[in-house]
């Protein structure tokens, strides 16, 4: 069951171009399960069910400012699957430390997200 608490992240919607193409880029890269909720838009759930969200048309992508980091297990791994499914890498791994590091990309729809490598998943 999700974390409950007040102030908690609960809900992204996405800027897409295309929403069945963000729908494959994000469940292709980080594993996230889709859905198609009861007025017929499709949406997400993060691999945990912590997070969930939807894709929107209409909007401009989200650009820094506030950046949005998904936790990985592996960073090379996840930064290869975004580069393959269409992403681009903005700013490249940069590590923090040992084991921990980050790095930023920009999904098929121009927006800027960010991938954090948990040191804690690691197998």
């Amino acid at each position: 069951m999700p974390n409950h608490a007040s102030g908690k992240i609960c809900y992204l919607e996405i800027p897409a171009n295309d929403v069945a193409e963000s729908a494959a880029f994000y469940e292709a890269v980080f594993g996230w399960r889709t859905r198609t909720r009861g007025d017929g838009e499709i949406a997400f759930d993060d691999t945990v069910g912590e997070v969930s969200g939807t894709w929107v048309t209409g909007r401009e992508p989200q650009r820094p400012g506030i950046t949005v980091h998904i936790m990985v297990e592996d960073i090379d791994a996840a930064v290869a699957r975004v580069e393959e499914h269409g992403g681009e890498v903005v700013v490249p791994i940069t590590a923090l430390g040992e084991k921990e590091a980050y790095a930023t990309f920009r999904d098929p729809a121009e927006n800027i997200l960010g991938i954090y490598q948990d040191p804690s998943l690691a197998s």
